[in-house]
């Protein structure tokens, strides 16, 4: 347990890097004349490329280590940003988003580094530490590219924060390269050879009930979440009239709330009521701020139910992963917590395209609306696990 506090710090500075360039992507979109119809599918590249890499770096990652893998994401994500900071087109953003994308390995190597350092029973509590260190760098990235952008969405200034994120991923790559150790050895990888071999990702899901009604879930959870996301800049500039700076602030109050939850609340939580009853809180917090955020007539009830949603977001998150982790064994743990998050990835490809649209055709509020009747069968399927889990499979 030595390394996580360097871990924590490291991801901190990683996911800060890709935080810095999140609310600026709208922007861009729209300064290269692309309509909000085309901008979500636009932010929805980088998905689509995680989608096909993560279970391929997972397994890499239980094949060679979890530190190779950590730093080849670190050093591409550190190129693509500069690619995105000297875009002069679309297709430039959109080339720039696959290629991060495609080397999006970094968060799913960190949970399964994590969970190779923790044991089971505090297994939640270290992926809720994981999930704080997620959210302070997205608690704080987009308030810092807002704000070296500037606020004149004609004049905003793109290439300062990309410089920023691009070191700041070279700074984590150092770190890991200096400062942190291998968390599964040569020994270990040799002696777990044969569960790698059954780790496919159609293998996982065929051999383990449990972890297909877990990435079902974690799809809808993150379905809602990317409607938010895609959509918030748009929809709040269209309908306040605010600029990046407003948007990177005033997101500063869910990844305040998601890391709080994190941070502190489920360490007390999930010993109390367990990973399965928080979920499910967390859910029905997640369709609240939807609902609040969607039929709510001011920017601060939209950030109150934002809050909500942040509330929602830190609890599932730590939880969510905590229990894929427990259906794993040590030699396969990348490749299970890769094809649970590809369930995320395929949700934040699939919610930009759907969310672009119906904001288009059904009007602004409806993506929130949508999202928040789309996330609630997730309940159901999180009883489904607890009931495959408390079978033995």
């Amino acid at each position: 347990m030595r390394a996580l506090p360097t871990l924590f710090f490291i991801c901190v500075i990683d996911v800060l890097g890709f935080g810095i360039m999140v609310p600026l992507l709208p922007y861009m979109g729209d300064r290269f004349g692309a309509p909000p119809a085309l901008i979500t599918p636009i932010l929805g590249v980088y998905s689509l490329c995680q989608l096909l890499s993560l279970p391929v770096l997972g397994r890499l990652s239980d094949r060679f280590g979890r530190r190779p893998v950590l730093m080849a994401s670190m050093a591409v994500g550190g190129v693509s940003y500069l690619m995105l900071g000297m875009a002069t087109s679309i297709g430039w953003l959109v080339a720039a988003r696959a290629l991060n994308g495609l080397m999006a390995g970094s968060i799913v190597t960190v949970m399964a580094y994590a969970s190779d350092i923790s044991l089971p029973e505090n297994r939640a509590r270290t992926l809720g530490m994981m999930g704080a260190a997620i959210g302070i760098g997205f608690m704080l990235g987009p308030a810092i590219g807002g704000v070296l952008a500037g606020n004149d969405e004609h004049t905003a200034n793109f290439m300062l924060p990309a410089a920023l994120a691009a070191s700041l991923a070279l700074v984590a790559l150092a770190l890991v390269w200096l400062r942190l150790p291998e968390s599964l050895s040569a020994e270990q990888r040799a002696l777990h050879a044969a569960e790698r071999r059954h780790s496919k990702p159609l293998e996982l899901l065929r051999s383990r009930p449990g972890l297909r009604w877990l990435v079902l879930a974690g799809l809808l959870v993150t379905f809602a979440q990317s409607t938010l996301e895609s959509i918030y800049a748009v929809w709040a500039m269209n309908r306040f009239s605010v600029g990046p700076r407003t948007i990177g602030l005033s997101l500063l109050a869910l990844a305040l709330v998601a890391v709080s939850m994190q941070g502190g609340f489920v360490r007390r939580l999930v010993p109390r009521f367990g990973e399965h009853r928080v979920a499910i809180a967390a859910i029905l917090s997640y369709v609240a701020g939807l609902v609040l955020v969607a039929l709510g007539g001011s920017l601060g009830t939209a950030i109150g139910g934002m809050m909500l949603i942040g509330a929602g977001s830190g609890a599932f998150s730590p939880c969510g992963s905590a229990l894929a982790s427990k259906q794993a064994e040590p030699g396969n743990r990348g490749a299970v917590m890769g094809v649970y998050q590809s369930g995320g990835s395929l949700a934040r490809v699939l919610a930009p395209l759907s969310a672009g649209a119906i904001y288009s055709q059904w009007g602004h509020e409806v993506p929130y609306l949508v999202a928040a009747a789309i996330i609630l069968p997730a309940i159901g399927f999180i009883l489904a696990a607890r009931g495959q889990t408390q079978s033995g499979t």
